[in-house]
């Protein structure tokens, strides 16, 4: 089996090198799709046992910058919300 190259990113989120060969940082719906797709092809008894950890850690590593693109964005999300806040009239919606 030939390993994947693996390439250097600016990017501060975690690469990811699939066992397709992909290379890069994935979009969230790609990588939840791929995960959805290992577990699929691991249910199925469609990988064998020297496979498996690679797939099992393919998964996990895309699982982990899931998680990390959701806390992102929880915190720009709450960021934002500050701001508006912040920027909003004092007495905006409040009754006399």
């Amino acid at each position: 089996m030939v390993k994947p190259k693996r390439t250097k990113t600016k990017s501060p989120q975690k690469e990811v090198v699939s066992a397709k060969g992909l290379t890069g940082t994935p979009s969230y719906r790609d990588a939840m799709s791929r995960v959805e797709e290992i577990l699929q092809t691991i249910e199925d008894g469609e990988v064998d046992v020297d496979e498996l950890s690679v797939l099992v850690k393919e998964a996990a590593d895309l699982v982990a910058l899931c998680r990390g693109k959701i806390r992102a964005a929880e915190i720009q999300v709450k960021t934002i919300e500050e701001k508006l806040e912040k920027d909003a009239p004092e007495n905006a919606g409040e009754d006399e």
